[in-house]
Parts: C-alpha cells; sequence; structure tokens
C-alpha cells in the first residue's frame, strides 16, 4: 500500500514565500537596483509584503536599502533597493596563457580581478593550486560580513552538465578533467562550470546587448578558439548532453585547416587570434594592447599588406559562418566578443556588406551585429551568474544550505 503524502499547515504559504522572495531578489539583481514602488508595480504585490520581502532579503545579507529615490519625480520619494555588494561569487576563467580569477557581487558587478599569466596552457592541478593562492589572498582583504556563495568555472571547452567535468578542452590538453570536484574539495564551495561562450552568452542576456532579447546569439573569440552560446525563445540552449553552441566548428572553407575536432576548415580553425597578433607583430607581454595596437597601426597608416590580407581573409571567412549561423537559429542579434570585435572594428562596415551582399530577403537581412564590451569581463559576469541562479531561485533556502555544508 502505497503511503499518501500530508500537505503540511504552512507549506502553501512557504512555497509563495519563497517564490515571493526570489521574484523580488531577480528583479534587484537584474536591475542593479530598483525602487520599493518600482517592484509593488513589477510585481503586483502590495506596499507591506514588498517591505517585508525586502527586509528578509536585507537580513540575509542580499540586498540593501539606500537613499530615497531622487529619480522618482512625482508623488511620494521611495526607497531604493540595491543588490548587496556582500553576497560575491568567486570566478575561474583558464586559458592556455593566463588563468583569470575575480570575486563578482549581485548585480553583476566585479569587484576585484586577478589575472595570473602561465608560460605554457596550464593542468588541470596546477589551476587549483593558482585559483587556492588567490582566493587566499582575496579571503585576507575581503570586508566583515561578505561572503562567498560559490565558485563560477568558465571553460574553453565541453562540459559535463551533470557533474561539471571538462569532457574536452583541446587547446588545454584536457580530457575528462574532473577540475569541479578537485576545486570544490580544495576551497570547500559549491562549483558550478559551464562552457566559456556559454557563460558570455548568459552575461549579455543578463546585462550586455542580450538583454531583454528573445534569441540572442553570442560568439567569442579567444586563445582557445571560437565558441558561442545560444538563446533562443529566451531560454538558453544547451543541448542532450550540454555541448550546444560550438559554432566555432561551423564549415567555412572546404580543404581548409586541420581543426582540433578531426575536421578541416572550421571557423576557429581559420579565424584565429594567434594569426592576427602573429600579422600585428605584437610581442607575447602585450598581447591584451591587441585592439589598441592594431586600430593604432590602422589609423596611421601602418598596416603592412600581409596584416591587410589577413583581416580581409578573416572577415570573409566569418561572415560565412554567420550566414549558416543565421539560417539555422534566425537570431534578432548577434553579439561578437574577444578578437572577433576587434575584426570588425578594423575594418568597418566590411562585414555588414558581406553579410548583406547576398540579396534581398534573407535570414540576416534584420539581424543586428553588436560588439560585446572589451576585455573578459563578459565571460565573469557570466561565470557568476551560474552560482548565483541557485541562490536566485530559492535565496534563504540556498544559503541555509551552504550553513549545513
Amino acid at each position: 500500500m502505497f503511503a499518501t503524502a500530508r500537505t503540511h499547515p504552512g507549506s502553501n504559504r512557504d512555497s509563495s514565500r519563497q517564490h515571493n522572495l526570489s521574484t523580488v531578489l531577480r528583479l534587484v539583481h537584474s536591475t542593479a537596483g530598483i525602487s520599493r514602488a518600482q517592484l509593488t508595480r513589477t510585481t503586483g504585490l502590495n506596499r507591506s509584503t514588498i517591505a517585508a520581502l525586502v527586509a528578509e532579503l536585507s537580513q540575509l545579507g542580499l540586498a540593501v536599502e539606500s537613499d530615497l529615490d531622487t529619480a522618482q519625480l512625482h508623488g511620494r520619494p521611495s526607497i531604493k533597493i540595491d543588490p548587496s555588494p556582500a553576497a560575491l561569487a568567486l570566478v575561474v576563467n583558464p586559458d592556455v596563457d593566463v588563468v583569470s580569477v575575480a570575486l563578482v557581487s549581485l548585480g553583476g558587478h566585479i569587484v576585484n580581478a586577478v589575472r595570473f599569466h602561465t608560460v605554457r596552457a596550464p593542468s588541470g592541478v596546477e589551476v587549483v593550486n593558482i585559483v587556492t593562492a588567490v582566493y587566499s589572498g582575496m579571503r585576507t582583504s575581503m570586508p566583515a560580513g561578505h561572503r562567498v556563495t560559490g565558485v563560477g568555472l568558465a571553460i574553453p571547452g565541453l562540459v559535463r552538465t551533470d557533474d561539471g567535468t571538462v569532457i574536452e578542452a583541446p587547446h588545454l590538453g584536457w580530457q575528462d578533467e574532473p577540475l569541479s570536484s578537485r576545486l570544490g574539495e580544495a576551497l570547500g564551495l559549491p562549483v558550478f562550470t559551464a562552457n566559456d561562450a556559454v557563460v558570455g552568452a548568459r552575461a549579455q542576456a543578463a546585462f550586455g546587448a542580450g538583454r531583454g532579447v528573445a534569441d540572442l546569439v553570442y560568439l567569442y573569440g579567444g586563445a582557445s578558439g571560437i565558441g558561442g552560446g545560444i538563446i533562443s525563445g529566451g531560454r538558453l540552449i544547451q543541448g542532450a548532453a550540454g555541448f550546444a553552441g560550438q559554432l566555432g566548428h561551423t564549415h567555412v572553407r572546404t580543404g581548409g585547416t586541420a581543426c582540433t575536432c578531426g575536421s578541416s576548415g572550421c571557423l576557429e580553425a581559420e579565424v584565429t587570434r594567434a594569426a592576427l597578433i602573429e600579422a600585428v607583430g605584437l610581442p607575447a607581454g602585450e598581447i591584451e594592447n591587441l585592439e589598441e595596437v592594431l586600430l593604432e597601426k590602422l589609423q596611421d597608416g601602418c598596416a603592412n599588406d600581409k596584416l591587410s590580407a589577413v583581416i580581409a581573409h578573416q572577415i570573409g571567412l566569418l561572415a560565412v559562418g554567420l550566414k549558416t549561423v543565421m539560417s539555422l537559429l534566425n537570431p534578432s542579434v548577434i553579439v561578437l566578443g574577444g578578437f572577433l570585435r576587434i575584426l570588425v572594428r578594423a575594418a568597418p562596415g566590411v562585414l555588414e556588406e558581406a553579410l548583406a551582399g547576398c540579396g534581398p530577403h534573407r535570414p540576416w537581412e534584420n539581424v543586428k551585429i553588436e560588439l560585446a564590451p572589451l576585455g573578459e569581463d563578459q565571460i565573469l559576469i557570466g561565470a557568476a551568474e551560474l552560482v548565483f541562479e541557485p541562490l536566485l531561485a530559492d535565496p534563504a533556502g540556498y544559503l541555509q544550505g551552504l550553513e549545513g555544508e
């Protein structure tokens, strides 16, 4: 005989409270600050309920009530609710020549960032050692009352969604690397792992050019190749095993350069940061200045034939890849990050001309091309979203779980 589940008095009330608490915190987080009056209008909850929910979030260390909202021109001034700077995520993005480590607070604010340069691609164990040492230093300067709620890992490779194992990161030389579990054991924190371009897409959707966009493609070019993140119908597309978005392996050239995936002529094999760096003649220690140096050379008329040819070649093949992406996914916005934005800035209008040169009424006709902000910030902010998602879904419950570990 099967037992019948009993409904405990107050369980529905607790579920409603959790939902409302989550709703309010998501709004505070996504807007990076919102007034009580706006919360009341947006949620449909009454003022006393909003006041109680905000008070609870403040007590949990997740929200802060600040000065009166002076932007409100009419009626009674309203208290402004900001995401608390005390709720933090530790984020990590290893690449072939650098391990980026940062603390990101609710609201998508990077409060501390360290780029640890390496002479070669680090192993998983080396990444754990680097992060542990960097985090130890960060903790000593962390203000009282601040707490890290988890670790967000952004990996340039394939990540298994159920346990965070890095199935393959070819440019790092990793296969079946249990970095997530290793880092969790070393730091004593929950770890959430995803592909770096996927978390970049999350950041764009939450705070960047993709905010409020239901159909978005984010394409990021870095030292480890080109990755992508896809948002369709307002939902992040992950695929059956979490491997969706490998847009760097879109075929763009028949009989082209061999790719790490075993094929040839893939977008990331043909369009590379290394080729751009070599053409510019940039020393290894100045790679972070690639965009500035390249644009300066072009502006001063110092670009040689090799550099001009590389830019033209890469933009042409990028256009081929984007046409395929647009035909398959029909996004309204494509955001280009990393060195891909440098290509677009190096030859203004050329990419748009290549996309428009195939006649009207094509899938790419009304697609808007946006450039992500310079730097790695979007990857780091997106990695923090991995940590904040369960916190946003159940603020009190998640924090209680942390205290119980």
